[in-house]
């Protein structure tokens, strides 16, 4: 490295080996490890405490290959992800291939209808796959029941694993040759891969095979599709050991690992450079994978690094032909690769992954070798030191990348890649496809943003760690290091789970999306609870948040007299699809959500230019707020709920900050009158909800209690409209009704919000009570055995995930930090 670059490097270095020593508790644990994280597409996990035990995924569970291999004095050791395993496909499903089968749609067939010699020819003959609009050119099925028989033949039987692929909406039940070979629950969105029993692999015979399925459509969608293949083991990994990982630490916007190659260590550095407060630097689709290696035994070894970054992201499924290429441009060897058909803005939903734009890997080290090789091809490429392709069209490539290091001795070496995303256009928002915000620079091109994120590494690498920083002491200083840690497990997955584009009319746009959960875009009740983190970091992207919501209401496009739930599906932002509104619920969230705004920036400047609609909400709200009749609040999982005294709070709560936002901007009157509104409310729901030890889940009875976390507000905003009393009595019902991984819900089920659970130990006053609500959600996120980018929603007793995750919910972790930092101003 060039001289200006080693002296600003160690400097940089120097500032993280300080900020580590400072946060290392011990070796950190996550259900899953942030590696790359931009936006909802862009975003790669770990799923195993060891890097090398796993391959990288997806934030939904599908397979995003990343492979880091090192060549230490002629061995190889693998500290990155894991090989490809190959499938030979035995029988194809459509994704492939298209078939024919033989069916018979909800009338139960006779006995024996799975067996080879049962006699289907009064059955119906169609095109697969079977199901709604998700079957295309197959056959379309919407009904409770269908029965599926498919015949064919192999002329040898596999060697390896037999594996099922399948797609089922909802439960299959899979047979091969008459006897059962899988039972698959529930609906899994898309095509998996389950390995089955040595059980099945002995029903399968040369010549004639009949596989047969029956699925049943429990509630919503329907699909059935499935097909069988064979485990193809590689032999390069016999000649590959795993390198040994020594620790692992996480901060905000960093996650890195350490491991021991023979004699050589390696610290490899995954950063994303999330930093609210730089709109450029947090837009820009570019994160950095950066490997410091030194000797540790006194002694030079000669090392190279290999980096494999598959063609999967680029894609929705790996039956997706993509193409992919190696040029120069801009003193940077670059590898690109997007799918063939480019089907912009074309798909909606949740459990889906881009398949339009292109991603790539960019190298300015002297001596670097791109090439591009077949998935399960990249360990024998390096072990081979094969040189793979310039470009290519077909599936499931890795962009490789050889990195020389030469001689490494007890000094430490570093070199880096850039890992970069170009989605042409990021979202549709009322028939205008938006382009992402890096592109709001004139003449912007993802080569110039790969150029310049090289060149401005080492201080992107500071700002960093500086950032990192900044929030982990924010966090120590507000609840303590256990705190501390789940602020920094929430950071770059609540962002992450946003895209930030600029409307028609010049404003921005930090649109979210619901997760698995339901897909939605821009919901006003994920906007509600990740609100504390932008609240501290940065307003605008708050602002982001309730921008498209307020031009829904006041372009006319939604002419109700309460907020919309949504803008729509993921990544169409054309108009709510939600099937029912939740009025109460949306129209707190939106005033509340200004009042916290205009108290952070000391002035009520926004809520004044959308003034009107805040008045027709709160209006909405003084009507029909206190005792909500039957609607949906924020926790629509659990259901429908009349009389709901945490719903009856958010209303009361945002009645009185519409009066605290009308005196902010001057208008003594209307602020009087609301806040009296809201203050005679606030007594009247003391009675009512009043059930001796605690407070009801619902009015008027002492036999439920919930958590009231929307009663925050009331201590962040300093309103005053609750007596201590109210806050003591629940504080101390909830300590006495905790579970080991959390405080319920409510009394209705024993799973829990996390994100809520933050709220409620918000509302203590006390550091005790604060950390005893708060010890069982970090012993739920650091032994949860639910792998997947932390959930916000999970079972109380044993610490599993019930549903949801990777959400941009648990920004709301932050709630005690900006109650502290509010109380200081």
């Amino acid at each position: 490295m060039n001289l200006i670059f080693k002296k600003t490097y160690l400097l940089v270095s120097g500032l993280a080996a300080s900020f580590v020593a400072q946060t290392a508790l011990a070796q950190d644990k996550m259900p899953s490890y942030p590696l790359i994280t931009h936006n909802t597409y862009f975003s790669i996990w770990s799923n195993t405490d060891k890097l090398n035990e796993s391959t990288t995924k997806h934030w939904t569970g599908k397979d995003q290959s990343l492979l880091g291999l090192i060549k230490v004095d002629g061995n190889y050791y693998r500290f990155m992800g894991a090989s490809a395993v190959n499938y030979k496909t035995i029988l194809a499903a459509t994704d492939e291939k298209s078939y024919n089968s033989q069916y018979l749609a909800e009338t139960a067939p006779a006995e024996g209808w799975e067996k080879p010699g049962f006699n289907d020819q009064a059955w119906k003959s169609s095109a697969a796959p079977f199901g709604d609009e998700r079957a295309g050119k197959g056959t379309d099925w919407r009904g409770k029941d269908i029965w599926v028989r498919r015949k064919f033949n192999i002329a040898e039987l596999p060697k390896g694993r037999l594996m099922l692929k399948v797609y089922h909406d909802d439960e299959a039940e899979v047979y091969l040759n008459g006897q059962q070979i899988a039972a698959e629950g529930g609906a899994n969105g898309d095509f998996e891969t389950v390995a089955l029993p040595a059980s099945a692999k002995s029903n399968l015979k040369a010549g004639e095979n009949v596989l047969a399925i029956h699925c049943k459509n429990t509630g919503g969608g329907s699909f059935i599709d499935a097909g069988l293949a064979e485990e193809v083991l590689s032999k390069d990994d016999e000649a590959v050991k795993l390198a040994e990982q020594t620790s692992v630490k996480v901060t905000a916007t960093q996650t890195v690992y350490n491991f021991k190659a023979g004699e050589v260590n390696l610290k490899l550095t995954f950063t994303s450079p999330l930093v609210m407060g730089d709109l450029k630097l947090l837009t820009t689709p570019v994160s950095y994978i950066t490997y410091q290696l030194k000797s540790t035994d006194g002694k030079a070894h000669d090392v190279q690094i290999y980096q494999g970054v598959s063609s999967n992201l680029a894609a929705n499924t790996p039956s997706q032909e993509v193409t992919a290429s190696k040029y120069s441009q801009n003193g940077l060897k670059l590898l690109k690769a997007g799918t063939v058909e480019q089907p912009v803005l074309q798909k909606k939903g949740d459990n889906l992954r881009i398949d339009w734009g292109y991603v790539y890997v960019a190298s300015s080290t002297a001596g670097a070798k791109q090439y591009i090789t077949p998935e399960g091809d990249a360990v024998s490429s390096f072990l081979g030191a094969q040189k793979g392709e310039a470009t290519v069209i077909g599936k499931q490539f890795m962009l490789s990348t050889v990195l020389p290091f030469g001689k490494v001795t007890a000094a430490p070496v570093s070199k880096f890649i850039s890992v970069g995303y170009d989605d042409i256009y990021a979202i549709q928002y009322f028939k205008t496809n938006l382009r992402p915000w890096w592109r709001n620079a004139p003449g912007a091109t993802i080569e110039g943003v790969l150029s310049d994120a090289t060149k401005a590494y080492a201080k992107v690498i500071g700002t960093c760690v500086k950032t990192d920083a900044k929030i982990w002491a924010d966090a120590v200083k507000a609840g303590g290091e256990k705190y501390a840690k789940l602020c920094v497990m929430a950071y770059r997955q609540s962002i992450a789970a946003h895209q930030l584009v600029k409307s028609p009319e010049g404003e921005l746009l930090f649109l979210s999306k619901e997760n698995f959960s339901n897909g939605s875009i821009n919901t006003v009740d994920i906007t509600y609870p990740s609100a504390p983190m932008y609240l501290l970091y940065n307003p605008d992207l708050l602002k982001g948040m309730m921008n498209g919501i307020f031009y829904f209401s006041e372009s006319g496009k939604w002419n109700k007299p309460y907020s919309s739930h949504d803008l729509g599906t993921y990544p169409l932002a054309n108009g709510q699809t939600y099937g029912e509104d939740m009025p109460v619920e949306e129209s707190g969230n939106m005033i509340i959500l200004n009042a916290a705004l205009a108290k952070v920036e000391g002035n009520a400047n926004y809520a004044k230019k959308h003034w009107k609609t805040l008045t027709i909400w709160t209006e909405y709200l003084a009507k029909s707020g206190f005792d909500p009749g039957s609607q949906l609040c924020t926790d629509d999982f659990a259901g429908h709920l009349a009389h709901n005294a945490n719903l009856s709070v958010k209303a009361i709560v945002a009645i009185d900050a519409y009066g605290e936002l009308a005196g902010m901007l001057g208008d003594a009157a209307t602020a009087k009158k609301y806040k009296a509104m809201a203050k005679d409310m606030a007594k009247k729901w003391e009675e009512k909800a009043n059930a001796g030890d605690h407070y009801g889940l619902v009015f008027d009875s002492k036999d439920t209690w919930s958590q009231k976390y929307n009663m925050v507000w009331d201590k962040v905003l300093g309103l005053k409209l609750f007596p201590q009393k109210v806050y003591d009595k629940e504080l101390k019902y909830y300590l006495g009704h905790q579970n080991e991984f959390g405080l319920p819900l409510d009394s209705r089920k024993t799973y829990t919000k996390s994100d809520w659970i933050l709220w409620t130990a918000a509302m203590a006053d006390n550091r005790a009570d604060f950390n005893a609500l708060v010890a069982p959600v970090y012993k739920f996120a650091t032994e949860t055995s639910s792998r997947v980018p932390l959930s916000d929603w999970h079972e109380t007793t044993n610490g599993k995930m019930v549903g949801f995750q990777a959400r941009s919910v648990i920004g709301g972790y932050y709630m005690k930090t900006l109650r502290d930092k509010l109380a200081a101003k």
